[in-house]
C-alpha cells in the first residue's frame, strides 16, 4: 500500500473571483447601512432642534395673543379713551366676528 499524499483542494479561478465578489458585497453592504443609520440620526436631530423651535415661536405667539387681549379689555380702553379726553360710548363700538 502506498501512502499517498492528501491532495489540497485549489479553487479555480472563477470560485476565488466569485468568494471576492461576495465578500466586496457584504462590505459595501454594511458600509452603506452604517452611513445611512448616521444621516438617519442627523436627521432626527434636525427635527428635534426644529421642533424646539416651533415650541418657542408658540409659547411666544400665545404671550402675545395675552398682551392683544389684555390691551383689547374694556377697563384698557376706558383708561386709554380718558386719558386722551375722549368719551367711551357703548353704541358705537362694532363688534368684527371671524
Amino acid at each position: 500500500m502506498k501512502k499517498g499524499k492528501k491532495k489540497q483542494v485549489f479553487f479555480c479561478k472563477f470560485e476565488r473571483f466569485m468568494y471576492k465578489v461576495c465578500i466586496f458585497i457584504i462590505v459595501v453592504l454594511i458600509v452603506l447601512i452604517v452611513c445611512s443609520e448616521t444621516s438617519l440620526a442627523q436627521v432626527n436631530l434636525e427635527l428635534q432642534k426644529l421642533d424646539k423651535e416651533v415650541d418657542q415661536e408658540e409659547k411666544k405667539i400665545e404671550s402675545l395673543e395675552m398682551k392683544i387681549d389684555e390691551m383689547t379689555s374694556l377697563e384698557n380702553i376706558k383708561e386709554v379713551s380718558a386719558f386722551y379726553g375722549l368719551s367711551y360710548h357703548s353704541d358705537n363700538i362694532k363688534t368684527i366676528e371671524d
